[in-house]
């Protein structure tokens, strides 16, 4: 049986805001911990399909089918990374993305849609979005835009 110890630190993040970054440490490996990954998507099929992915790239992962759903949640405020969709009932993610900087929590947010359009692009990453990304989402650009979200002193190669 492996022996596993954990170790956790508080760093602070490119906003100045304190996080705690954990590491697993695995018979003389040491990997990074499980960064939660909070997805808020209104098509059921999307949302399950990005689950999947971010737990087959070892992350742990919530997903709320609106953005109530996710302010509602106690775990909204453990949150690493942010994915929602733009075009959803009642709260858009652009508008759920500046209610939580309004409100004071700077969650690294990745927008998707299916319907994109220079304006909000441009608007959204003005605003301090990581990403914005068409649909059918392209996974390994996804994957470069939430490591950038998850080390926000390194940009994504390419935010759209």
């Amino acid at each position: 049986m492996a022996h596993i110890t954990v170790f956790a630190r508080w760093r602070d993040d490119a906003a100045g805001n304190a996080r705690m970054a954990g590491f697993v440490q695995t018979a003389g490996t040491r990997m990074q911990k499980a960064s939660l990954v909070s997805i808020v998507e209104d098509d059921q099929f999307f949302r399950e399909s990005m689950k999947r992915l971010m737990r087959s790239q070892g992350y742990s992962v919530e997903v709320f089918s609106s953005a109530a759903d996710f302010l509602a949640s106690p775990r909204f405020v453990e949150t690493a990374c942010l994915i929602a969709d733009v075009h959803m009932p009642a709260m858009t993610g652009i508008e759920l993305y500046r209610q939580l900087i309004g409100a004071g929590y700077t969650i690294p947010t990745i927008l998707v849609t299916a319907y994109p359009n220079d304006a909000d692009r441009d608007r959204a990453l003005k605003d301090g979005v990581v990403c914005y990304l068409p649909k059918p989402v392209d996974d390994k650009h996804l994957m470069r835009c939430l490591h950038a979200a998850l080390h926000s002193d390194e940009p994504p190669e390419d935010n759209s």
